[in-house]
């Protein structure tokens, strides 16, 4: 299949579809969702997904508290193999830097709660009314 990546500066996509098409988010409608919430920027400023990203914006991309912090580089508007969603933008040293201490930092620390799963039990209940000093 034939991949069109424009490079030009003027080149121009709505930034839920090139999130998608850059491989960071599984849907489109992740990557929408995502826009809404606020967790990606375009030169720091919060967008809306429609907004259209162009090639050599900074964009910033919150997944799962990890922060990316990305240029772009080209824009394509068909999701491709991970090989050309590459293409499409340069991670930025200070950011890459940073997630490798975060991602350090995870797999040395791990969340107490990340064991529980669901509601906790009755006797759980006891245990933290007992610490919390309830009754």
């Amino acid at each position: 299949m034939n991949y069109r990546i424009s490079t030009e500066p003027d080149a121009r996509l709505r930034i839920d579809k090139w999130l998608w098409a850059a491989r960071f988010f599984k849907t489109r409608s992740l990557a929408a969702e995502a826009v809404d919430k606020g967790r990606v920027r375009i030169g720091g400023a919060t967008v809306k997904p429609a907004k259209d990203v162009r090639v050599g914006d900074l964009v910033e991309i919150e997944i799962e508290r990890v922060v990316w912090q990305v240029q772009v580089l080209g824009v394509c508007d068909v999701r491709g193999p991970a090989s050309v969603a590459q293409t499409l933008y340069a991670e930025t040293n200070e950011s890459r830097v940073k997630r490798q201490v975060e991602l350090e930092r995870r797999k040395h620390f791990q969340e107490p709660a990340a064991t529980l799963h669901g509601r906790p039990t009755k006797r759980d209940r006891r245990v933290i009314d007992k610490l919390s000093g309830g009754d």
